[in-house]
C-alpha cells in the first residue's frame, strides 16, 4: 500500500466508526461468530502457512495458535454482553440523588502490529479483543512470515469490509506510514527496539499504546525442586517453536547443588521429546530466516556446549542446544536469545539469584521450580516481571482468566479475556444527577451553614 492509500484507509475507518455501526453488541457478536466460522474452515490453510514460515507441525500450530484464537473468540462470545454493560457504582452522599456508573466505550480506530514468531495467534487474539470492545482495526502482520500474512489477509477480507477490519501487508515502509497516522489505540507485539519507535510515533498524537515486548526471562531451579519434572517442563517451554517464543525460558539459573543433575535430566528430556536426531524430526520447527539463524550460531560457544550445537543451514534448523558453565559476562547473556539455546548459570543462595535478576531489565516472564512455598513467595514478591509460573513454563499465557503482558522493559499493558476487552475500551465515568432535588450548599454566596454541610459530607 502507498502512503496515500493507508491515509485513505484510516480515514474510511474513522468515518465508519463515527456512524456508530460497531457499537451494538449484536454487531460485535456477529463479527466474532463470522470470524470463528472462517478460521475453523481455513484451519488446513493456516497450518500449511505456519509450516512454510516456521516449520510448525499441525499439532503445535493448533495448540499454540489456531486453538488459542478460537478459545479467545469463544470466551468473548460467552461474556461479551456482561462486559459491555454499564456498571453502577456507589454515589457519595454529597451527590444525592444521582446514579453513578462506568460505561465501557471503544477507543475507535485501532492499529494492531504483530510479530513473526506466532504470527497467527499474536495477530488474531488482540483483534478479537478489539472487535469485542467495539473498535475498528487496521492489522499489520509481520513481513517475515509472508505465508501466514497471506492467510490472515484472506480470512479477514472474507469476514469484513476494509472500513471495519483491514490488513496492510509489507515491511518497514508500510510500518512507517502506518505509525504516522492518527490512531485511537495502538497494540504492538515485537522487539524492544521497534517498540520504542511505536511509542515515539504514538506520542505525536498522544495515542495510548500496549507494548508486548520480550527480554531475558529467567528460569530459577531451586535446590528443593523436582529435578526430573523441572527438566521435562523446561525442555518443553524452551524449545517450543525452536525457542522463538517471547516467554520462553531464556536462561536457567540453577542452585549449584542440583546443577549437574539438572543438566543430565535436560539431556535425557531433549532426546525423549525430540529424538536422537532433532534436525530430522518433522515436528521440530525451523529458524525464521538466515539472518536470525546466523545470529544464533554466533551465540553458541562450542567450549561450553554440553548438548546439541549442530545445525542445518539449508533447512534453517539448529539442534536443541545446552550451554554449561555460563556466566553473566558471556555473549549469550547480553541479548534475548530467541532460539533453541539454553545457557545454564548457577547461584549459591536464593537472595543472590534475586539480586542478580533484579539488576537486569525486567523480563516478560519468570519461572521458578521449587518445593519451598516460602521461596516461591519470596521470588514472586521481590522480583519484577510480567508474569510466569511456579513449577512450569509458558502456560500462564494460555488462560483467558488472567491478563498477559510485560512490565518495564518487557512492555506495558496486557490482554486476554476480560483484560483484553478492558485494554481496548475507555471507561467513561458518568454521574446521572436527578432533577427533583438541588442542594444549595455548593452555590455562592457561601454561608457558614453551607460550610458545615460540606464538612459533614466531605471528611
Amino acid at each position: 500500500m502507498t502512503e496515500q492509500e493507508i491515509k485513505d484507509l484510516v480515514t474510511r475507518q474513522r468515518k465508519y466508526f463515527q456512524t456508530g455501526a460497531t457499537l451494538p453488541v449484536s454487531v460485535r457478536v456477529d463479527a466474532l461468530k463470522r470470524l470463528y466460522g472462517v478460521i475453523s474452515g481455513c484451519e488446513k490453510e493456516i497450518h500449511t502457512a505456519l509450516k512454510r514460515d516456521l516449520g510448525k507441525s499441525g499439532f503445535e500450530s493448533y495448540m499454540c495458535e489456531t486453538g488459542l484464537v478460537l478459545e479467545e473468540i469463544s470466551y468473548m462470545l460467552k461474556h461479551i454482553h456482561r462486559f459491555a454493560r454499564e456498571k453502577n457504582v456507589r454515589t457519595p452522599l454529597a451527590q444525592f440523588h444521582s446514579r453513578s456508573f462506568k460505561k465501557p466505550s471503544p477507543y475507535g480506530v485501532t492499529l494492531i502490529m504483530s510479530p513473526w514468531n506466532y504470527p497467527f495467534m499474536l495477530t488474531l487474539s488482540p483483534l478479537v479483543d478489539a472487535l469485542a470492545a467495539g473498535n475498528t482495526a487496521v492489522v499489520k502482520p509481520s513481513a517475515y512470515s509472508p505465508h501466514t500474512s497471506d492467510v490472515i489477509l484472506q480470512i479477514l477480507s472474507q469476514c469484513f469490509d476494509p472500513e471495519y477490519v483491514a490488513v496492510v501487508t509489507g515491511g518497514r515502509a508500510e510500518n512507517t506510514c502506518l505509525l504516522r497516522e492518527h490512531f485511537d489505540y495502538i497494540f504492538f507485539t515485537g522487539s524492544q527496539f521497534v517498540g520504542k519507535e511505536v511509542m515515539r510515533n504514538a506520542a505525536e498524537h498522544l495515542t495510548p499504546v500496549t507494548l508486548e515486548l520480550g527480554g531475558k526471562s529467567p528460569c530459577i531451579v531451586d535446590k528443593s525442586a523436582d529435578i526430573k519434572l523441572a527438566a521435562r517442563r523446561i525442555v518443553f517451554g524452551k524449545y517450543l517453536n525452536c525457542g522463538q517464543t517471547c516467554v520462553a525460558p531464556d536462561y536457567i539459573y540453577c542452585h549449584r547443588s542440583v546443577k549437574d543433575r539438572l543438566v543430565k535430566e535436560v539431556q535425557k528430556q531433549i532426546q525423549k521429546q525430540y529424538g536422537k536426531q532433532p534436525l530430522r524430526n518433522p515436528n521440530y520447527g525451523k529458524i525464521i530466516n538466515e539472518k536470525h539463524f546466523d545470529r544464533l550460531l554466533g551465540l553458541i560457544d562450542k567450549n561450553k556446549t554440553v548438548h546439541g550445537g549442530d545445525s542445518d543451514r539449508h533447512a534453517l534448523r539448529i539442534e536443541p542446544t545446552v550451554l554449561d558453565n555460563v556466566t553473566f559476562a558471556d555473549a549469550v547473556m547480553q541479548e534475548e536469545i530467541f532460539g533453541p539455546i539454553m545457557p545454564i548459570l548457577i547461584f549459591d543462595n536464593l537472595d543472590e539469584a534475586i539480586r542478580n535478576i533484579n539488576a537486569m531489565p525486567h523480563p516478560l516472564a519468570l519461572y521458578l521450580f521449587t518445593s519451598d512455598k516460602a521461596a516461591a513467595k519470596r521470588v514472586t514478591s521481590r522480583c519484577g516481571f510480567g508474569g510466569g509460573c511456579i513449577n512450569d513454563t509458558i502456560i500462564h499465557l494460555a488462560t483467558t482468566e488472567m491478563g498477559f503482558g510485560g512490565f518495564g522493559e518487557s512492555g506495558m499493558g496486557s490482554y486476554h479475556g476480560k483484560v483484553g476487552f478492558d485494554t481496548f475500551s475507555h471507561y467513561k465515568s458518568i454521574v446521572d444527577k436527578k432533577t427533583w432535588i438541588d442542594l444549595p450548599m455548593r452555590y455562592q454566596p457561601y454561608r457558614k451553614l453551607h460550610e458545615k454541610m460540606i464538612r459533614f459530607f466531605l471528611k
